[in-house]
């Protein structure tokens, strides 16, 4: 085990920073997506809306069913912890087939009721043609992105976010490059295929992703992937984390789907600019969640060491450096505030319903920032159950009101980001809370 301190700001930021760049690459993918298509000669508004939506609905099943990989991730950062890694050499393999056979499922699913799906976005007429066409390709995606997202969670447990940033940044740079030859076209080689280009864009770099984890995994660990029977005790416990999580990420993704709902129904110009809005939120979410993976990763093993000063400490620190982070985002959003929405889109309308709303999103990063540096810790720590039960109180007492409410009284838009910000507020309170609550009166003990 490495004798470098745990806490050290270079140690952090060794596991934080990589995250953090990985982590990015997810919305990076969708937002890249919705920035070239946005931009496509004919019927640009449609086809954004279209990719927003679509990319809400395939982001609300990668985060319910790719919950393994934290539930993974956690077991392992604890059992390095303990140092008793190699009591679980066989879990790894069986949590990727999990992962793969829930993936196959919910692909063939889903398939034959595409329409009905986006239909329920309230999307209609070209609109829905177009999330017809995007969703059909890059549904086929869904398997590689849940076994990448396996692979990244065994590196993590074992304290390793390099070579997941790695293939994170070859998958996002990939998907940019293919996004703009497929989209446009090349003349006299390939032709412009506009949404379905995106899509076979994103399958592409998910593809390639899905190869590179495979390969890094068997020359850079130990682990193996050969499934090996009997069932590990640990995959029981795995599951019934991953369950909790899968509850609780239905409950995350009815306030993302209202959201969506609600801003398709005020016009096709509102929901191209929630389309932008949501992605500048997520791409700013995934930011800061460098520093909650960290704090997942090392939560865990103080957790297995049964460190608790250790566990404190980490707290303050990862508190401290994600509000720097978000300051740092709110000011560059400030000085850029309508050049990023002219990146997404050039229809006048939309940017007008982008510019009104943005200082919202721009207002929430603190928030945001302590709500997912302690949702990561609270991850690492295993505590599953009550992660769920927060997310679901934010949503049901949170959320869903105070989007009602704005609604009735005609916000529309604003009435969505209000929404989101109480949301977040509960989120971030009953988090901190429970975790000084629980761990205080252990650090002054000791």
């Amino acid at each position: 085990m490495s004798k470098t301190n745990p806490l050290s700001f270079k140690n952090i930021n060794r596991l934080a920073v990589p995250a953090l760049l990985a982590g990015i690459a997810e919305p990076i993918l969708s937002a890249t997506d919705a920035a070239v298509v946005g931009n496509v000669p004919e019927h640009a508004t449609e086809v954004l809306a279209a990719v927003g939506i679509v990319g809400s609905f395939l982001s609300a099943l990668i985060w319910i069913l790719g919950q393994t990989r934290s539930a993974l991730q956690a077991i392992i950062a604890q059992y390095y912890g303990a140092d008793k890694i190699n009591e679980i050499s066989t879990l790894p393999a069986q949590a990727i087939y999990f992962n793969i056979l829930l993936s196959v499922i919910i692909l063939v699913t889903t398939l034959p009721f595409i329409e009905a799906i986006f239909s329920l976005y309230n999307a209609s007429g070209l609109i829905l043609d177009y999330c017809v066409q995007y969703y059909s390709i890059r549904v086929w995606g869904f398997p590689l992105t849940l076994f990448t997202f396996a692979i990244f969670g065994i590196f993590r447990g074992l304290q390793n976010t390099f070579w997941p940033m790695v293939v994170a940044i070859i998958g996002a740079g990939v998907n940019i490059l293919l996004d703009f030859i497929l989209v446009y076209g090349i003349d006299g080689y390939i032709p412009a295929m506009q949404i379905e280009g995106a899509a076979y864009a994103s399958l592409g770099a998910q593809g390639l992703m899905a190869v590179l984890s495979l390969i890094l995994v068997l020359i850079k660990t130990d682990v193996s992937l050969k499934l090996k029977f009997p069932i590990h005790p640990e995959l029981w416990r795995l599951v019934g984390m991953a369950l909790n999580l899968f509850v609780r990420t239905i409950a995350l993704n009815l306030a993302l789907y209202l959201a969506n709902s609600f801003a398709t129904d005020y016009g096709a110009s509102y929901i191209a600019a929630q389309t932008i809005l949501i992605n500048i939120w997520l791409f700013s979410a995934f930011f800061i969640d460098g520093y909650a993976a960290a704090g997942n990763i090392l939560a865990g093993r103080f957790l297995g060491a049964k460190d608790y000063k250790s566990l404190w400490e980490l707290s303050k620190k990862l508190s401290k450096y994600s509000l720097i982070i978000s300051g740092g985002l709110m000011l560059l959003s400030a000085i850029f505030y309508e050049p990023l929405g002219l990146i997404f889109s050039k229809e006048p309308e939309v940017i007008a319903r982008f510019t009104a709303l943005f200082f919202v999103v721009i207002l929430m990063q603190p928030l945001n920032a302590l709500a997912f540096i302690f949702d990561g810790i609270f991850k690492g720590m295993g505590e599953m159950k009550y992660l769920r039960n927060v997310l679901m109180a934010a949503t049901f007492f949170g959320f869903v009101p105070a989007i009602f409410i704005g609604d009735y009284f005609g916000l529309k838009l604003y009435a969505v980001w209000i929404a989101f910000s109480v949301w977040m507020l509960v989120r971030s309170g009953a988090l901190i809370l429970n975790f000084r609550k629980r761990f205080r009166p252990k650090v002054a003990g000791s």
